[in-house]
């Protein structure tokens, strides 16, 4: 981790962990931009975005499918709460659909944070796990909440046709679920998920794949399809650019 960049997640236990996959804030302290680049990684992320004199910004970031550079301002602080996808549905309450690689505002007082929510990590932490317990479901669809943790616990390695025999769902509503909710088929989630794990090795050093790619050809093609770069200049990671891989390496 960089002197001039701060991070911390924190994954929550029990009820949350099967809709947020973790909490946590990152920050720019210095007078200079950080130039970034973010990788999919299989999470819709809710942000509250302070910088400089602006006033609090709040905004849900859907799924991406591909690597995007972006620059952080001086001064930025963002605290993050990380969703998995079940929490579309059942959490958030609304598709994430329409909003694939993109994000959308959200009213700045949403579920009640506050810019003095954003100066102390500990009570932010605890506003959102206490509000977010609010809104978990009395009752979720037992395949849903089966095939997600498939989805997870495999790294996105099972197929879609043994998914969909293991939760007795068909695959075609699988996939239309996924579509109307998500912006994208379970196959390309299923893909993004294997390539975050890919880059927990990358992370390690591990420069050949240790998961079901075909051959050596085939997973440096996907891991440059997710992230603009074969897996040597990723490991390198100069300047921390690659901020995922960065939190990965200091796991």
């Amino acid at each position: 981790m960089s002197n001039d960049f701060y991070y911390k997640f924190i994954n929550p236990e029990g009820a949350l962990a099967d809709f947020v996959e973790s909490i946590g804030m990152f920050h720019n302290p210095s007078d200079a931009p950080k130039e970034v680049v973010v990788l999919p990684d299989g999470r819709v992320d809710l942000f509250f975005v302070k910088s400089g004199q602006a006033p609090l910004q709040v905004m849900l970031i859907g799924l991406e499918t591909e690597a995007e550079q972006r620059s952080i301002p001086p001064q930025m602080l963002v605290f993050a709460i990380s969703f998995k996808p079940l929490a579309v549905e059942y959490i958030l309450q609304a598709p994430i659909a329409g909003f694939l690689n993109s994000a959308t505002d959200l009213p700045d007082d949403f579920w009640g944070f506050n810019e003095d929510d954003l100066k102390d990590f500990d009570v932010f932490y605890k506003k959102a796990t206490e509000k977010i317990t609010t809104l978990l479901p009395q009752e979720a669809d037992e395949r849903k909440r089966m095939l997600f943790n498939l989805i997870y616990t495999s790294k996105g390695e099972m197929s879609v046709k043994e998914l969909s025999e293991k939760v007795f769902w068909s695959s075609r509503q699988i996939n239309r679920y996924f579509t109307q909710q998500l912006g994208l088929s379970l196959k390309a989630y299923c893909d993004i998920l294997r390539f975050r794990t890919s880059l927990e090795h990358i992370a390690q050093g591990k420069l050949f794949p240790e998961l079901n790619f075909t051959d050596q050809s085939h997973f440096i093609k996907e891991i440059r399809k997710f992230s603009g770069v074969v897996p040597k200049e990723l490991s390198k990671n100069k300047n921390d650019r690659f901020v995922l891989l960065s939190v990965l390496k200091e796991k």
